[in-house]
């Protein structure tokens, strides 16, 4: 019984892995362009009709207005800088942010455009709480004092005006270069109003990933809201920022000196739509781009949390850190990926050394252990105290090869978030086919490189099957993560690659050194007889 329950673990860990977390993933990759289409008519209809939220507490309660997107686009003004070009409209919103890099290419080649004309609110849009001022708002444009501005190493700054009945509304913005920006909003009179980071960029959007909103609250907690649960959801009181994004890209408001009052508002099937409640003298930051650990942290390092990674975080964020290093030193995040997959292996060989010893055990105990399950076959307690006093007496563990794995999957686990929603492997190199490790790998090399090290692998681990069908599970499992492995970011078929390699070394090592030392020699009764 305790040798059939150590194999049914073994399957159950590994037919887990496989299918339940990569089927997952496989079934659930949706490209951008079939979610942004559900989206476009949905969310039009969903922003007429925003709701107030409820709540007990003082800023939840605020009731942001309703209104209906412009959809006449009057360009007033544009920003362009060395990473990025903004519009901004005649209602002051930014209502196109491209980026400008090279590597920031669309499928066509196109520039990266991360405010989606059918998602509206744009950023920086302002809804009044008083109906009449709400409605003339959006009925008049504002003016500028500049319609075109070059943002310069220092920050670059441009004014916009908007001239009401008996209300004067100024935005004003410097822009600096990495796409950070300064906003100070100026009313002559005190008015009840809202301004918004605008919906969640809908570049890099599918079904696993993380896409909604962050809140950092003002005690250091970080509450995530993905889409399509914002329903019910609270506001906060001083938050240090709020912020909407997709898998690569985020657009965020942000004071950590006197935190934001912020409103969440359900839209488009109760997903996040985030709200500052403003005063009539108002200063805050923003930022809007690629959610680059080196850049957020280049503006400021409490930026960096909008890097979602899930349950895990906490693994996975010294994961990155170590991840960023070795680029440091390598100049090749290909590599650098190469080099932590051989660090992990060797802080977690102890473990691995234990697990691969323990099945060694096993199978050199697997003749009698047959002996054993014939000789008392019907009768389980005796053949489950025989086997106890057998494993007992050679110091086997049946558990033993499973226990080290399942302690190893939370980290598996954290590099895989690390490696599907780090933006720095877009466009990153690693060596000849491979130009780009966060897309898969246009030739299959590495799915199929990656198969046939698991095979081999699996040929030098020594197994103890009683059952035949579950063997032969096993022998299809390489087949198995082959096939997932071929959509799979190149970036994360080469971790898993490189992590096979290193495992037949470990392994290969393991097996010479138990056959040396001999630590197991068992005699069957029969033979002993004779």
């Amino acid at each position: 019984m305790i040798d059939k329950l150590s194999n049914q673990s073994r399957i159950i860990i590994a037919t887990v892995l496989s299918f339940l977390f990569f089927a997952t993933y496989n079934h659930f990759f949706i490209p951008k362009k079939e979610i942004a289409t559900q989206q476009e008519t949905k969310l039009e209809k969903s922003v007429k009709t925003t709701a107030p939220i409820s709540s007990s507490t003082p800023i939840a309660s605020s009731k942001v207005p309703t209104t209906t997107t412009q959809k006449k686009e009057e360009i007033i003004a544009t920003v362009i800088a060395d990473k990025y070009e903004i519009k901004i409209d005649r209602l002051g919103r930014i209502s196109k942010f491209y980026l400008r890099e090279k590597k920031y290419k669309d499928e066509n080649g196109e520039r990266i455009q991360l405010v989606d004309s059918e998602l509206a609110p744009y950023p920086l849009e302002i809804r009044f709480a008083d109906e009449s001022i709400n409605k003339q708002a959006f009925a008049t444009s504002y003016t500028t004092s500049s319609s075109s501005i070059k943002v310069g190493a220092k920050g670059t700054q441009i004014t916009l005006t908007q001239s009401l009945s008996g209300l004067q509304v100024q935005k004003i913005l410097t822009f600096y270069p990495e796409g950070n920006y300064n906003l100070h909003v100026k009313l002559d009179s005190s008015k009840e109003y809202f301004i918004t980071p605008g919906f969640r960029p809908n570049a890099a959007v599918d079904k696993y990933t993380f896409h909604g909103s962050l809140i950092k609250e003002a005690d250091e907690t970080l509450r995530v809201i993905k889409d399509g649960d914002a329903v019910g959801e609270k506001g906060s009181i001083a938050a240090q920022f709020a912020a909407s994004s997709d898998r690569y890209y985020a657009t965020m408001l942000y004071n950590f000196d006197t935190g934001l009052d912020v409103v969440i508002s359900p839209v488009h099937e109760e997903s996040p739509l985030l709200f500052v409640k403003g005063k009539s003298d108002l200063k805050l930051s923003g930022y809007i781009g690629p959610k680059n650990h080196k850049v957020l942290t280049s503006i400021d390092p409490k930026l960096t949390d909008v890097i979602e990674y899930g349950f895990f975080t906490f693994i996975s964020r010294p994961l990155f850190k170590l991840l960023h290093f070795l680029h440091s030193m390598t100049g090749n995040w290909g590599w650098a990926i190469v080099f932590m997959t051989l660090l992990i292996r060797l802080v977690l060989f102890p473990l691995t050394y234990k697990g691969m010893m323990s099945m060694n055990k096993l199978k050199a105990l697997s003749p009698k252990i047959k002996e054993l399950q014939a000789k008392y076959k019907g009768d389980k307690q005796k053949l489950n105290t025989h086997m106890m006093e057998l494993y007992k007496k050679h110091g086997a563990n049946p558990m033993g090869g499973c226990l080290p794995i399942l302690l190893q999957i939370p980290v598996f686990f954290a590099i895989y978030r690390v490696l599907q929603n780090a933006i720095e492997l877009k466009g990153a190199a690693w060596i000849l086919w491979i130009q780009d490790l966060a897309i898969m790998d246009p030739y299959y090399i590495l799915p199929i490189a990656m198969g046939i090290t698991m095979f081999l692998n699996q040929r030098i681990t020594p197994t103890n099957f009683t059952d035949p069908m579950q063997e032969k599970i096993m022998k299809f499992l390489p087949l198995i993560f082959t096939f997932f492995f071929v959509t799979f970011p190149a970036g994360l078929t080469l971790y898993w690659f490189t992590n096979n390699l290193f495992s037949i070394a470990q392994q290969y090592y393991v097996n010479s050194l138990f056959a040396k030392n001999k630590p197991i020699e068992v005699v069957s009764t029969k033979k002993a007889k004779k």
